[in-house]
């Protein structure tokens, strides 16, 4: 009788064990306990300032890609807000009008932090900031800045931007700056600098002195390699993916992504849907074009293509972006029960790229980004309130809650910490 039992109760506890990791429902519990665990950071949303007003603001629920309930649905902790200027003439008129446009989304986050939301969400500087302010259960802002062309040719300009808030900076975006080339270079083999300027140069040394991470998402190759050379503390990718799997030009060579390692850095996967299958990305956007089109014209708005911004008017430029959201989510609705669409790029696709760069460089180096309201956004995690099937899909890929707390940023408040530390040092 008592090996009856016995037999009984071992069957009955490899059937519980059986059960524990096979069915779906288990698989979705374990993740959403380790996404419910870990402090889940974005490193790239970009932002809008009419968003960012006593009527329109992120409290609402908002057709934008990031917002404070979207960010609760999807339990995203912490957004980094991104103060982004585009490339202009290297002139005084061009460094004028693009700090005027730095400033105000500088003021922007800080009325959502200190005036709009202060009880829901506050701006971090560190990461024990980080850490303090999530368990107090708000949500967390950061800033970032996408291209260092309005602080014009003066050096000082970082330190009032650090003093605004800023802890990481790109010293280029889509065009080369006054302190480096960029990434669009590769284009027509036309660069300015070869790399870095000289005061690009003085900007890296600059920005170890203050305890700023170097981002070097879009400069150019050459300028990625200089900065790494010289710069005393690592550097980060805020938003990119690996070159080996999608050949962009925005995305690290297997080169770029070693030299990250040792340097000690991080890359951020981004999820944006060109930099990650490009086959696929074309299928879609090529399908999708024509959708887009329709819905605009049946609204009554203009349309263009994303290779025709530069040449809008402001007020185009402004018309366009406050339709675009809008537009995107009808047009994806319209498409979602035809079978005749291209698939598009997936949560699955994202998570490749993040494979492929721990495979090669290691857990320690990888991170996540969305680019969120700056064209990025894939199936699967389309905005925010999406943020748990990225954790899902490592979790079945069999990452650990250990390595998905490094990938969703416990690598990128590493890499702050050592460069505030280096800074330390430095003053």
């Amino acid at each position: 009788m008592k090996q009856v039992v016995y037999l009984f109760s071992i069957l009955t506890l490899f059937a519980c064990k059986q059960k524990e990791v096979t069915p779906k429902e288990s698989m979705e519990e374990m993740a959403r306990q380790i996404h419910d665990s870990i402090i889940t950071i974005d490193t790239h949303n970009d932002i809008n300032v009419a968003n960012f007003t006593d009527s329109i603001n992120y409290t609402q629920r908002l057709n934008t890609q990031i917002n404070l309930p979207k960010m609760k649905e999807g339990g995203l902790d912490v957004t980094w807000l991104i103060v982004y200027t585009g490339q202009d003439t290297l002139t005084a008129e061009g460094y004028a009008k693009g700090r005027e446009n730095a400033m105000a989304k500088f003021e922007a986050i800080h009325k959502l932090c200190e005036e709009i939301a202060p009880d829901e969400i506050e701006l971090a500087l560190t990461s024990a900031d980080v850490k303090s302010i999530s368990a107090s259960g708000k949500k967390v802002a950061m800033i970032g800045v996408e291209n260092a062309y309005p602080m014009g040719e003066d050096l000082a300009e970082f330190e009032n931007y650090y003093n605004l808030g800023a802890r990481y900076i790109s010293l280029a975006h889509n065009g080369h700056s006054q302190f480096s080339d960029s990434n669009t270079g590769e284009k027509d083999s036309v660069w300015l600098h070869n790399g870095l300027s000289e005061l690009g140069k003085k900007a890296v040394a600059e920005m170890n002195r203050l305890g700023i991470m170097i981002d070097v998402s879009h400069p150019s190759e050459e300028a990625m390699k200089q900065m790494i050379a010289l710069s005393k503390a690592p550097i980060i990718a805020s938003h990119s993916s690996a070159r080996a799997l999608c050949d962009h030009s925005r995305n690290l060579t297997d080169e770029q992504l070693k030299l990250m390692k040792e340097n000690g850095g991080v890359v951020q996967t981004v999820a944006f849907s060109s930099y990650l299958n490009t086959k696929k990305h074309e299928a879609r956007a090529a399908y999708m074009k024509e959708v887009y089109k329709e819905v605009a014209d049946s609204l009554g708005v203009e349309w263009f293509e994303r290779s025709q911004f530069k040449t809008l008017t402001d007020v185009q430029r402004k018309t366009f972006m406050e339709n675009y959201p809008k537009i995107k989510e009808i047009g994806e609705q319209l498409v979602s029960s035809r079978t005749d669409a291209p698939e598009p790029v997936n949560v699955s696709d994202f998570v490749d790229h993040i494979d492929y760069m721990v495979n090669l460089i290691g857990i320690d180096h990888v991170g996540i980004s969305s680019d969120f309201d700056g064209g990025g956004g894939i199936s699967g995690w389309s905005d925010a309130s999406e943020t748990f099937n990225v954790t899902l899909e490592l979790v079945k890929r069999g990452y650990s809650e250990e390595d998905i707390a490094k990938l969703w940023g416990g690598n990128l408040l590493r890499v702050l910490d050592e460069v505030q530390k280096v800074a330390e040092t430095l003053s």
